[in-house]
């Protein structure tokens, strides 16, 4: 009961980023807690517990919205290659709620890798794990989502 209270409100929030729903993340996090506790022994101290159970968390909620028909399709874009640009700056008097709403109306393929890096804070092994897409194919999407975020920002800048 000490790890479910110490990490349910912040596992909450994750899914809540994911689905929208409270209903549908609360019964997304019972279900990743329970499979934590099943898989304890599997927990081997390499990450956090935290960040083990945050993945189990992003895991059952693309499992959920998979289930809802909701499939992301992998592109075949691993005969690019793109180079990593670092620059997340926006234009000044954007809000982060402003980002939030931006980020919502990015493609799903865009958006959940633009939410797995960006806010999930994963690198680009990890959410082509999570996502079962390659690297190269994560990189992409997150060029090609980060250029379509910046574009609504701006309108949004500029009301256009």
């Amino acid at each position: 009961m000490k790890l479910y209270h110490q990490y349910c409100d912040g596992m909450f929030c994750v899914a809540m980023r994911f689905l929208k729903n409270a209903d549908d993340a609360e019964d997304v996090l019972q279900e990743s807690f329970i499979k934590a506790f099943q898989r304890i022994g599997q927990f081997k101290g390499e990450v956090t517990f935290g960040a083990w159970l945050k993945r189990i968390v992003v895991n059952r909620c693309i499992d959920f919205l998979k289930s809802k028909n909701q499939q992301t399709v992998e592109l075949k874009e691993s005969y690019l290659h793109m180079a990593e640009d670092h620059d997340w700056s926006v234009e000044e008097g954007i809000s982060i709620a402003q980002v939030k709403e931006a980020i919502e109306q990015l493609p799903q393929k865009y958006r959940y890798v633009v939410q797995l890096f960006l806010v999930e804070g994963y690198d680009h092994a990890e959410i082509s794990e999570i996502l079962g897409i390659t690297e190269t194919a994560s990189r992409t999407r997150l060029l090609r989502g980060k250029a379509q975020l910046k574009e609504k920002l701006k309108d949004m800048a500029y009301g256009t």
